[in-house]
């Protein structure tokens, strides 16, 4: 529970940030502004963006070419911008009327709009003071990296509003989940990399992959949980597009491809023999993959967390604990490069 002992501010600021998402709206509603903002903004699944920092900031590292300041600005570039697109995504749902009573959006966790914890001036108020904090900082990269970081910056937020935010969006057509791939793998990771060292680097955006997978795993477990309704509300998204058994086996899959490209980097002297640490994370693969290889129950089980949310969930804790031991791995081999292969 977030009330009870009345614990401090920091304490719930910190607390928005872990667990799993928190349906409790009246204690959210009674909370500090910053507190419900960050509730409203899903500030628990920020967690992707700042591992994806971190592994770009590493590949640095294990290139001699980290700079603190620029990772500094990268690691909060990203969570800017992850903000915007959970606030702006909750934005244009509501607006176009997607996250309605009945939702599973409004089951799992508090909607900023339809639940009352934000008005919508306090809202756009909030994406605006994030705009601002993110354009200063792409203006200054831009101002150091030039064209290079224009790309990333035009592609990053190109992809970020045709997510969602224009009525013929990529969530719609069944592309969102491969832009989700794209984002979290080689414009972070690959793109983050570069405005930290100057450069592009072909392993750094290989070893992207594995962890954009894992993020676009999440994705498509949470449009496999909800596809019935995005099909009543004509959206598209790919497991809608698929149908239920192939999206699940696509999911599979990319759970699977995970493991086999980060062994395939290390065979090929691209990763760390260190980054066989993710392996540790399998028995979660296993599991998810296991609940991905039958159909969800029709109700949640008791004591469940995050109905209707299923295969999502499980996705979500893997990667979690994916992004952690690729990152030990990876910070490792930058302590101790000489046994690094």
């Amino acid at each position: 529970m977030i009330s009870g002992n009345h614990p401090s501010r920091l304490t719930l600021w910190l607390g928005a940030f872990t667990g799993f998402y928190r349906p409790q709206v009246e204690e959210i509603r009674e909370l500090d502004p910053v507190s419900r903002f960050l509730y409203a903004a899903r500030s628990v699944i920020l967690i992707i963006s700042a591992q994806a920092a971190i592994i770009a900031g590493l590949l640095a590292i294990a290139d001699h070419r980290f700079h603190w300041i620029e990772f500094t600005g990268i690691f909060a570039g990203f969570i800017v911008a992850h903000m915007i697109s959970n606030l702006s995504n909750d934005y244009f749902g509501y607006k176009y009327g997607h996250d309605v009573p009945d939702s599973p959006r409004m089951h799992y966790t508090v909607h900023p709009l339809a639940s009352g914890v934000l008005e919508i001036r306090t809202l756009l108020t909030g994406l605006l003071v994030l705009a601002v904090l993110g354009l200063a900082l792409a203006g200054a990269f831009i101002a150091e990296r030039g064209w290079l970081a224009v790309a990333f910056f035009v592609a990053g937020t190109g992809l970020m509003f045709w997510y969602d935010a224009v009525p013929r969006s990529l969530k719609r057509i069944g592309l969102g989940e491969f832009a989700v791939l794209l984002v979290w793998g080689p414009v972070m990771i690959g793109g983050g990399y570069a405005m930290i060292t100057g450069t592009l680097s072909s392993t750094a955006l290989l070893a992207s992959l594995p962890y954009g997978l894992g993020v676009m795993s999440i994705l498509i477990g949470k449009h496999i949980d909800q596809a019935g309704f995005d099909a009543s509300m004509g959206i598209r998204t790919l497991p809608v597009l698929l149908g239920d058994h192939a999206a699940r086996t696509l999911n599979i899959a990319a759970i699977a491809l995970m493991y086999l490209l980060i062994a395939s980097l290390i065979l090929a002297h691209r990763l760390s023999p260190f980054t066989v640490l993710t392996f540790i994370a399998l028995p979660r693969a296993i599991h998810a993959i296991h609940l991905m290889s039958s159909t969800r129950p029709a109700a949640a089980p008791r004591g469940y967390i995050g109905w209707p949310l299923w295969y999502h969930r499980a996705c979500l804790t893997h990667n979690r604990l994916f992004g952690w031991l690729y990152i030990l791995g990876l910070s490792m081999a930058a302590i101790w490069p000489r046994l690094d292969g």
